[in-house]
């Protein structure tokens, strides 16, 4: 499994965390599940975005209507440039394949 070999700091952001949640609403125990994922993975949740920061994320949206793009992946692109890392987490594979950082820098995706 990724995580039981990953060494890092997983970072994320409170949009993504709101999307998880929906998606897991439905499930047995899904929301405090993942909850207590974040706490054992020891998750650190980026307080993202600022009002320019929504802007740039509208506008990446923008830029990736055709993919397309929403407001989680938007705000982990920012994330990510900010960090300076191009590592992501993700299942969106198509997504993240196609996304680039404002420097222009396509992703890792992990698990490989």
């Amino acid at each position: 499994d990724f995580l039981d070999n990953f060494t890092g700091q997983l970072l994320t952001t409170g949009a993504v965390i709101g999307e998880v949640m929906y998606f897991v609403a439905e499930l047995r125990n899904g929301p405090v599940s993942f909850a207590e994922f974040l706490i054992a993975s020891d998750t650190h949740i980026v307080s993202l975005p600022t009002a320019k920061e929504v802007v740039t994320a509208a506008e990446l949206m923008h830029q990736y209507r055709d993919t397309p793009m929403d407001f989680a992946d938007a705000t982990l692109v920012l994330l990510a440039d900010q960090t300076e890392t191009t590592e992501i987490l993700t299942s969106d594979r198509l997504g993240f394949s196609t996304y680039r950082t404002p420097k222009g820098e396509g992703f890792n995706l992990a698990p490989h």
